[in-house]
């Protein structure tokens, strides 16, 4: 047998064995158990982020998008808002969110003698 029989001999038991090559344009698998794993997870509530309270207006940031008291929210309204919560009036019920989901304030909040 020749030396380059050989080699192509080498290379074709080689590649008998070895895996098949995986297609560089899918994502990889936990890329997609992730996003599998997201449309299975049930929609998470709005989050109220920021509250600005000044003698002229009421500012509520929600999901990173600012509403006045009486503005349209998804299906309902912003009712009220206050420096810890917003209360949004659905067709059906009222939610409120709240700024600190405890319902507590922050422990970098607390003065230094109360902790």
């Amino acid at each position: 047998m020749t030396r380059t029989a050989m080699v192509l001999a080498a290379f074709a038991a080689f590649g008998a064995r070895a895996a098949p090559f995986a297609d560089p344009f899918q994502p990889p698998r936990q890329v997609e158990a992730a996003r599998a794993d997201a449309a299975a997870t049930p929609v998470v509530a709005s989050r109220l982020e920021s509250v600005l309270i000044a003698p002229d207006r009421r500012i509520a940031v929600i999901d990173g998008r600012q509403y006045l008291e009486g503005e349209r929210f998804a299906d309902g309204r912003v009712l009220r808002i206050s420096e810890s919560d917003v209360i949004i009036r659905h067709p059906d019920r009222d939610e409120k969110l709240t700024l600190f989901r405890d319902g507590g304030r922050r422990a970098d909040m607390v003065p230094k003698g109360r902790r």
